[in-house]
Formats: structure tokens, sequence, C-alpha cells
């Protein structure tokens, strides 16, 4: 078990952290696609938060949200029919990073995978910089076990 650092409060993100969660999206991409309408954003969020196969966690820093990611539960049937997990969109505040506080998510975030009898969990990143590797390395994941490949539409 690791410690949670003493200021971040670690919680499943509730309907009416959708603002914050779009505010702290943007220190995830330095450009994203726009947004479609606010009833469309809304609606997706609604039905997230309440499918029992996404988990979306917050670490807070009194009020302020500061870190976050999103846990989906995959149901399968091969393992002894033991679901797996994959996490993304983990982010932490530009101004509250090498704190902990994204290393104590992740934490949680395998705590929910492993509780859900998940036999792994993966995550894939963009990033090229070396220490972002170092850091998912030092949450516990395994560089090297799997190849990911990734496939886009067409423009």
């Amino acid at each position: 078990m690791h410690p949670t650092p003493t200021s971040l409060a670690i919680r499943p993100l509730a309907a009416s952290d959708l603002a914050a969660l779009l505010a702290l999206y943007t220190h995830l991409h330095a450009a994203d696609d726009a947004l479609p309408p606010q009833p469309e954003v809304q609606a997706i969020w609604q039905g997230l938060i309440a499918d029992p196969h996404h988990l979306y966690l917050g670490g807070f820093v009194g009020a302020q949200l500061v870190s976050s990611c999103v846990v989906l539960v995959v149901p399968n049937l091969t393992r002894g029919c033991r679901s797996y997990a994959l996490i993304e969109n983990v982010v932490t505040h530009a101004g509250y990073r090498q704190r902990g506080y994204g290393r104590a998510l992740l934490h949680a975030a395998l705590a929910h995978a492993w509780g859900r009898n998940c036999y792994k969990a993966m995550l894939m990143t963009s990033s090229k910089d070396e220490n972002t590797w170092r850091f998912y390395a030092g949450a516990g994941f395994d560089a090297h076990d799997k190849q990911a490949f990734v496939a886009r539409p067409p423009a």
C-alpha cells in the first residue's frame, strides 16, 4: 500500500465536477478538438458516471481538482472471465506536478481494478518524454510487457 500525500483527497468524480474536469483537461493536451454543444457534453458525462464500468477518479487539494484519470473495467471471457482495466486521461494540473499526486491517483486506480478482480490494468501514453515513462514505471506499469498498436480513422 502506498501512502497518499496528506494534502490530497481522492474520490470518484460526481456530476457536479464536470466543469473542473474539463478545466483540468486543458493540462492534458495543449490543443484538443472542440467540444460539442454543452447539452451533449452533459449527456455524455451523465452516461459515463452512471456506467458501472467507468470510474472517474479525482485528486483534490481542498476544493481544487488537481489530478484525474478514468478507469474502465472491461468484462472478459478469457482469463477465467476476469475483467481487465484500461486507465486513460491521466492528468495532473501543471502547477501541482512533482508532488506525488499523480502516482497516488494511479495507485487508487489500480486498487479499484484489483478490487474488481481484474487480471491486468493497462494504459498508454503518447508522450515521448522519458520522465513520463519513468513516472508510469514508478507507479507500477511495465513498458515491456505488451506492445501497443493504435489505429485512427482515415482523415
